[in-house]
C-alpha cells in the first residue's frame, strides 16, 4: 500500500523563509522580482502597458503595513491557487506561462521570503477582466482565497502585495531602509520603481550592453567611486555572449591579498544577485573587481550566489582571457603604464605566468628583478650575461651575491614568490634560454687554490681550526678569493642543508618519528657545510701564523660566527654557545690581568 508524505507546511515555510536566505533584506528583492515578472508577462501581450512598481512603506500607508503595487498581468483565482498555494510543483507554472526564460524567477515562490519580516501577507490581484482576488497567507502555513469586495477591488490589472510586519522586524520597514534596498537590488531594472516619491531605478547600466559599443570611461570611473568606493587603475569592458553577460572589470589601484577571494557584483537580468559573488574570475585575477549583468547564468536556490556548472566554468575562462588580453595590450602599447600596474599587482601576473606562456613572456620582458649587478628584467639579464644563473632562495642570494660578483658571476635573486618557478619554466617556452641554479658549493670551484708549499705549511693550523668548530658539523678549508675584505664564507650545499634540517627535526621528534628520521639520515649523502677561510685577507693570514692553539681556536670560532651572520644563516643553540665562548675568550685575552 502506497502512502503520501505528510508535510508540515509551517515547517516548510520556516525552512524556506528563515534558512534559505542569508538576510531578511532579500524580501524587497523578491517583491521586486515578482512585480517585474508580472509586468514582463503583461507587456508580452500588451507592449504599451505601463511598467511601474510603487512601494509604500508603513509611514506612507499610515496603517503600519507595507504595500507594493505593480502594473503587471495579475492572476485569476485559479492561478492564485496554483502559484501561491503550491510548493515544489512546477508543471502548472509552465502551463500558465510563469517560468519563461525572460522572467527573473519562479513567480510566487519568492513571497515565502517575506515571512522573514512579516506574520501575514495579503495579495490583491486582478487579471484582465477577471474579478479581483484576495489571497491571505500566514506564517503558520494557513492561507485563504476570496473574491475581493467591490471597495477593495483593483481598477486596473496588476497586483498589490501587503505585508503586516513582525514585531521584531520594524527596522526593515522604515522608508530610508526600504528606499536603500530598492535602489540596491533594483537600480538597473528596466521598469520604474518608486518608493514614495523617490525613483530608485537609474535605467541602463553604465557599461556597454552591446558588442562594439563605445566605452564611457569617465562614467565607469564615477560608478566605481560611488558603488565600490575605489578610484580604479583601469577599466576593462567584459562580454560573454553565450552567458548573455556584459559588464566591466575594475582593476584595483592598491595591492590586495592574493589568497583573498574577490567578491564581484553580479546582476541577473538587471536584478542584483549578490555583491560578493565568488568564482566569477580565475583565482589569479584577484586584482580585478567585476560588475556584470547576465541572462543565462543560473542562481542558487536562494538567489544569493551563482550556481557552479559548465556555463559558469566557461564564462570564468572567457573573462580571464579578456583580463589577460588587457595586460597584453598594455605591454604592447603602454609599457610605462604596465610598469605602474606591475608595481602594484605583480603577484597576480606572476601567478598567471606559471601556466600562461603569453604572461610568462610579459614577465620575462617587463618585470624588474633583484640581481647582484642591479635591478634587471630577465630578458635584459640574458642579453648581458647569456646564462641565467639564479639563487633559489633569499638566504642563498644573500650568501652568494657579493662573493659571486667578485668572481664575475651575475646572479638573479629568485627567492621571491613564484620567481624560481618562472625562471625554470622559461626554457619550456623558449628552448634557447639557458638557466643554471647557482649552488653555494659551486663558488668553491672558482676560488684559487694555494701553493702546495703554503698549503703544506697550513696543515697544523687547519687541524686546530677543524677541532675548534667540529661540534658545529662543518668542514674548514682555506682558499684565495675576492673580495679581499671578506675573511670567511660559510657555504651550505642543498644536500648539507637537508642534513641539517634532518638533524634538527630528529632532535624534536618522538621515538617513532625519530626512528624514521634516523633511517633517512642513514641514506642521506655525507655532505657537510664548509667554512671557507680567505687566504687573501690580512686578518686570516695573521690568524694562520698564531702559535697559541687556544687563541687559534677562539679566532676560528669568531670567524665562523661572523660568516654565519654575514650569510644570514640561522643560528642554532650550539652556534650561539660557540659565539658566546669565542667572544668572551677573545675579550679575556684582550684584557689580561687578575681580579
Amino acid at each position: 500500500m502506497d502512502h503520501t508524505f505528510q508535510v508540515d507546511l509551517r515547517g516548510v515555510v520556516d525552512l524556506l523563509s528563515h534558512h534559505l536566505y542569508g538576510s531578511p533584506r532579500v524580501y524587497v528583492r523578491e517583491l521586486l522580482q515578482n512585480a517585474v515578472d508580472a509586468i514582463t508577462a503583461r507587456r508580452a501581450n500588451e507592449p504599451d502597458a505601463p511598467a511601474l512598481v510603487r512601494i509604500e512603506p508603513p509611514d506612507i500607508t499610515g496603517d503600519g503595513t507595507l504595500r507594493v503595487h505593480d502594473t503587471g498581468i495579475g492572476l485569476t483565482e485559479a492561478q492564485v491557487h496554483e502559484l501561491l498555494a503550491t510548493i515544489g510543483r512546477s508543471s502548472k507554472r509552465d502551463e500558465l506561462g510563469f517560468s519563461r526564460h525572460e522572467f527573473l524567477g519562479q513567480f510566487g515562490i519568492g513571497l515565502l521570503s517575506c515571512f522573514l519580516v512579516a506574520d501575514e501577507i495579503q495579495v490583491l490581484t486582478r487579471h484582465g477582466d477577471h474579478p479581483t482576488v484576495r489571497w491571505t497567507g500566514y506564517a503558520d502555513g494557513r492561507y485563504a482565497v476570496t473574491v475581493a469586495p467591490p471597495e477593495a477591488a483593483r481598477a486596473e490589472p496588476g497586483t498589490t502585495v501587503t505585508l503586516v510586519p513582525r514585531r521584531d522586524a520594524d527596522q526593515w520597514f522604515s522608508t530610508p531602509t526600504v528606499t536603500d534596498l530598492a535602489r540596491l537590488f533594483g537600480a538597473l531594472l528596466p521598469v520604474t520603481v518608486r518608493v514614495g516619491d523617490v525613483v530608485t531605478t537609474t535605467g541602463e547600466p553604465p557599461w556597454p550592453t552591446t558588442a562594439g559599443a563605445p566605452v564611457d570611461r569617465a562614467a565607469l570611473i564615477r560608478y566605481a567611486r560611488e558603488m565600490l568606493g575605489v578610484d580604479p587603475f583601469d577599466v576593462v569592458p567584459l562580454t560573454v555572449p553565450e552567458a548573455g553577460l556584459t559588464g566591466v572589470a575594475f582593476i584595483l589601484p592598491t595591492p590586495v591579498n592574493p589568497a583573498a577571494r574577490a567578491g564581484h557584483r553580479v546582476y541577473l537580468k538587471r536584478m542584483l544577485l549578490t555583491e560578493h559573488a565568488d568564482g566569477l574570475l580565475p583565482d589569479w585575477a584577484f586584482f580585478a573587481h567585476c560588475v556584470v549583468d547576465a541572462t543565462e547564468l543560473r542562481p542558487t536556490a536562494s538567489r544569493e550566489a551563482l550556481y557552479e556548472d559548465t556555463l559558469l566554468t566557461s564564462t570564468r575562462e572567457a573573462l580571464g582571457d579578456q583580463v589577460r588580453g588587457w595586460l597584453v595590450r598594455l605591454a604592447r602599447h603602454d609599457p610605462h603604464r604596465l610598469a605602474e600596474f606591475l608595481q602594484v599587482h605583480h603577484l597576480g601576473v606572476k601567478a598567471l605566468a606559471l601556466h600562461d606562456d603569453e604572461m610568462l613572456r610579459l614577465v620575462d620582458r617587463w618585470w624588474p628583478m633583484d640581481t647582484n649587478v642591479g635591478t634587471l628584467t630577465l630578458a635584459e639579464f640574458r642579453e648581458r650575461y647569456g646564462v641565467l644563473r639564479y639563487a633559489a632562495s633569499l638566504d642563498e642570494f644573500r650568501q652568494l651575491a657579493a662573493v659571486a660578483a667578485a668572481q664575475d658571476l651575475a646572479v638573479v635573486n629568485a627567492g621571491y614568490t613564484y620567481d624560481t618557478e618562472l625562471i625554470e619554466r622559461l626554457p619550456v617556452v623558449d628552448r634557447s634560454v639557458l638557466i643554471e641554479r647557482l649552488e653555494p658549493s659551486d663558488l668553491t670551484t672558482r676560488f684559487d687554490g694555494l701553493d702546495p708549499q703554503v698549503e703544506l705549511a697550513l696543515r697544523p693550523f687547519l687541524t686546530a681550526a677543524q677541532r675548534a668548530v667540529e661540534r658545529s658539523g662543518c668542514e674548514v678549508v682555506i682558499r684565495a678569493y675576492d673580495p679581499v675584505s671578506l675573511p670567511a664564507l660559510y657555504l651550505v650545499s642543498r644536500s648539507a642543508a637537508f642534513n641539517d634540517q634532518l638533524a634538527a627535526s630528529r632532535d624534536r621528534a618522538d621515538e617513532l618519528w625519530g626512528g624514521v628520521l634516523d633511517a633517512l639520515a642513514a641514506t642521506a649523502p655525507p655532505d657537510r657545510p664548509q667554512l671557507v677561510l680567505n687566504h687573501r685577507n690580512p686578518l686570516v693570514r695573521r690568524v694562520t701564523m698564531l702559535a697559541d692553539p687556544e687563541l687559534v681556536g677562539l679566532a676560528v670560532e669568531a670567524l665562523y660566527g661572523q660568516a654565519l651572520l654575514l650569510g644570514h644563516h640561522p643560528i642554532r643553540a650550539a652556534d650561539a654557545a660557540l659565539l658566546n665562548d669565542s667572544f668572551l675568550g677573545l675579550l679575556g685575552r684582550a684584557v689580561p690581568g687578575r681580579e
